[in-house]
């Protein structure tokens, strides 16, 4: 089972309207502007099959880290059996290159079911990101609602952009970017099922809005054809939190937080009475959820660091079934939560899309509040009042609503958040010393796993294959002979330039593997196309797959995003594995903002160690530098 593998959103939260420029600058792509339109049809290249030799030499270079000699010299050993001539991994190839001939992008479907639907594991946590918004202060509930309508309107006329091809065309160099993920975010909805999900793809004028864990059709356009304004959106959604005041005694949506053959078989069950198929089904149809959250504690919850945690949780889980865990139906791609003491933000569901179009869509709602771009807007003159939806919930569905509480509540436990930012220096001191301000950082969470762990980390950072039609991600291995070798340097008591030297080579080692990964020539999307080859035409597994070197450099024990915000919004996830961090980060020019996380009831583990960890390593990091630098004086 594939585990999703972590998620590279690169959020904008900046002042400046459709700063695409600024976001592809952070994912080494840049945006075309013109007054074209973007095509509705790419032509782009198909994803390549990277050259098994080439696969193999590399993926032998990223497995060292993690083996002894004896380890190593046994993968060597199946490494070299495997891609022989006459070999299992030559026939694996001609079967994957055949695959490629007859597909535009021969990993995209397996991919999509592998990682995503085929995935059992909540989606709470596991999954799905959260993306904090700046703090908001409101200053009664009329402010809330005014917020949340603003949101509503500005998500409605980013998806005007989108669906009049107005998104302008990404590109990486002169390579353009395939722009079909954006398509796949409003109105899409992952269904549950016993053994393997699906997803639905819908087009309406209505949203799923949640308050007091009752859940509400909200129409957005009038009888009479025209869509609502702000006011009348407002309006809508304060007669949605006078008919909830209380909360719901079924709390339906948090079945939605479940195991996911738990929420397929209630699902299920619950289809079959016509009430509940109807109103499963509306949710479905919606463009997006917007959940009107009760305060989770953020007034007067202490410091920075503290507000930055409990944004998060909200964002991740909603706080557990007594909070806002409930208020939420988290099979919806897109998820706007708005909280009563100023907690915004959303969550996404990942299957359609990696975080790009939410990234600008976070970008574009923010500068359009901040702006009040929606005050002007003209209203309709026949609103459709919100509609409650109805569940019948049996014996059953109630029995696994209360298991549904208590294993979320157990999760949130778990789920160790730390939020920080880090105040010595951003990237503006990074780009001074010649480096690339991620593979820097990439390379600072290397050192601090090493020094806190005495080994090295399995370690992944997602890259975009958007220059291929239906690209989705390739995995960039951060850990690598050479980051071992910077940080035993950095631990040791060899001379600053020396240091230097190994800080280099690690970071132009990441940097490299970067480039090549961003081309779809990583090692592991390769090696799984050869694997899922051998399960569909009935071949026995290959001995390469079940070795010490394959399984350890596969427990990524890092799992690390960039997220480039102007702002003070940052996104935040689970980890990988049980035993791991989840470390997304985003580099400003004078400071960087991390959101960590980690699982309480691992003992190898500990948010707070680590955090202690990086920050000293960039501590060291900087200092060695400006030691190994000769006075100008």
């Amino acid at each position: 089972m594939i585990r999703k593998a972590g998620c590279a959103v690169q959020t904008l939260c900046g002042n400046k309207a459709f700063t695409l420029e600024t976001y592809a600058s952070s994912l080494h792509v840049s945006c075309c502007y013109s007054s074209a339109k973007a095509p509705q049809a790419q032509n782009l290249p198909h994803l390549p099959v990277p050259k098994l030799g080439d696969t193999l030499t590399k993926y032998l270079k990223s497995v060292r880290p993690h083996l002894n000699d004896e380890e190593f010299a046994v993968t060597s050993t199946l490494v070299k059996d495997f891609g022989a001539a006459g070999g299992i991994g030559q026939k694996l190839q001609s079967l994957l290159e055949k695959r490629a001939e007859q597909h535009t992008n021969w990993l995209a479907d397996w991919w999509l079911s592998s990682a995503y639907l085929e995935y059992r594991d909540p989606v709470v946590v596991y999954s799905s990101p959260g993306l904090v918004f700046p703090f908001r202060t409101f200053q009664s509930e009329q402010d809330q609602l005014n917020y949340a309508a603003k949101t509503v309107m500005a998500a409605l006329d980013y998806k005007a952009l989108i669906d009049d091809n107005a998104i302008p065309v990404e590109m990486m160099g002169k390579s353009p970017l395939d722009m079909s993920q954006y398509k796949k975010i409003f109105g899409t909805c992952r269904i549950p099922g016993e053994k393997k999900d699906r997803l639905s793809f819908n087009d309406s004028k209505h949203i799923t809005v949640l308050h007091n864990n009752h859940i509400f059709h909200v129409d957005l356009w009038g009888e009479d054809g025209k869509r609502l304004n702000e006011k009348q959106i407002a309006e809508q959604l304060k007669k949605v939190k006078d008919a909830s005041k209380t909360p719901a005694e079924n709390p339906v949506g948090i079945l939605t937080s479940e195991n996911r053959n738990a929420w397929g078989r209630a699902y299920e069950i619950m289809k079959k009475d016509s009430v509940n198929a109807s109103s499963l089904a509306d949710v479905e149809r919606s463009l997006a959820v917007l959940c009107l959250d009760a305060a989770a504690g953020l007034r007067g919850a202490g410091g920075k660091d503290r507000q930055q945690n409990i944004a998060a949780a909200q964002t991740i889980h909603g706080g557990g079934s007594g909070a806002n865990g409930g208020n939420r139906w988290f099979d919806k791609t897109i998820q706007f939560i708005v909280g009563a003491d100023g907690v915004t933000g959303l969550t996404y569901e990942h299957s359609p899309a990696e975080g790009q179009p939410i990234a600008v869509m976070t970008d574009f709602i923010i500068d359009y509040i901040d702006k009040n771009k929606s005050s002007d807007q003209a209203a309709s003159s026949s609103p459709l009042p919100p509609v409650a939806l109805k569940f019948n919930v049996n014996d059953d569905v109630k029995a696994s609503i209360n298991t549904a509480k208590d294993n979320l509540d157990r999760l949130v436990a778990d789920l160790e958040l730390n939020c920080f930012t880090f105040d010595k220096y951003g990237k503006s001191f990074i780009k001074s010393q010649k480096m690339s301000p991620d593979s820097y950082l990439q390379m600072a969470m290397q050192y601090a796993f090493y020094r806190l762990h005495k080994t090295p980390g399995a370690h992944y950072e997602s890259a975009a294959t958007r220059m291929f039609a239906g690209g989705r991600t390739e995995t960039i291995r951060s850990c690598s002979v050479e980051s071992v070798e910077f940080a035993r340097a950095m631990l040791g008591p060899a001379p600053p330039k020396e240091k230097v030297v190994a800080m280099q080579r690690a970071v132009n080692a990441h940097k490299n593997y970067t480039v090549q990964a961003l081309q779809g020539l990583g090692v592991d999307r390769h090696l799984l196309g050869l694997k899922l080859v051998a399960i569909e035409n009935g071949i026995d597994l290959p001995k390469l797959y079940l070795d010490a070197g394959y399984v350890k450099s596969a427990h990524m024990r890092l799992s690390t995003s960039q997220v480039a915000c102007r702002c003070d919004g940052f996104m935040c996830y689970g980890p990988l594995v049980a035993d791991g961090y989840a470390t997304c980060y985003n580099p400003r020019e004078r400071d960087v903002n991390f959101a960590t996380s980690a699982f309480n009831s691992h003992p190898a583990t500990s948010c707070q160690s680590y955090r202690a960890a990086l920050e000293d390593s960039l501590k060291d990091m900087h200092d060695v530098l400006l030691q190994a630098t000769p006075s100008k004086l």
